[in-house]
């Protein structure tokens, strides 16, 4: 549908990690030239940078690219314990944090009512047209 601006691979060159189904991105939309709020589905940036993600302690060893990578690799059958749990809670707080206010603030069926917030939730593997 269009996240991260396309540039979510940028420390990888542009390039899915190896470790990663190509068949998952045929048609993503990767960015060439950095982040471009355009190749989002919702048109806005939304999110922190990853130097945020850093700054908060938000990325681990395990993906440093953050939490997507991680959710990539925890459908493909990764276990890590601590890593799990770790994310797993950001998931479920995030969640918790942004549908509410998207569901009480908007029409049903407006969805593009609050759409950086509607972006975050697609970004985060929710689904942004409640």
């Amino acid at each position: 549908m269009g996240v991260f601006g396309g540039a979510y691979f940028v420390d990888y060159a542009n390039a899915i990690p190896d470790d990663l189904p190509t068949d998952w991105f045929e048609n993503a939309k990767i960015s060439s030239t950095g982040f471009d709020k355009e190749l989002n589905y919702f048109s806005v940036a939304a999110g922190q940078s990853r130097e945020v993600w850093h700054n908060k302690g938000w990325i681990t060893p395990d993906d440093p690219l953050g939490w997507f990578q991680w959710y990539c690799r925890y459908s493909l059958g990764r276990r890590i314990t601590d890593v799990d749990t770790f994310q797993i809670k950001r998931w479920k707080a995030f969640g918790a944090r942004h549908r509410p206010q998207v569901i009480k603030n908007c029409e049903p069926g407006n969805v593009f009512c609050r759409p950086r917030q509607r972006q975050a939730l697609l970004q985060w593997a929710y689904d942004p047209m409640i």
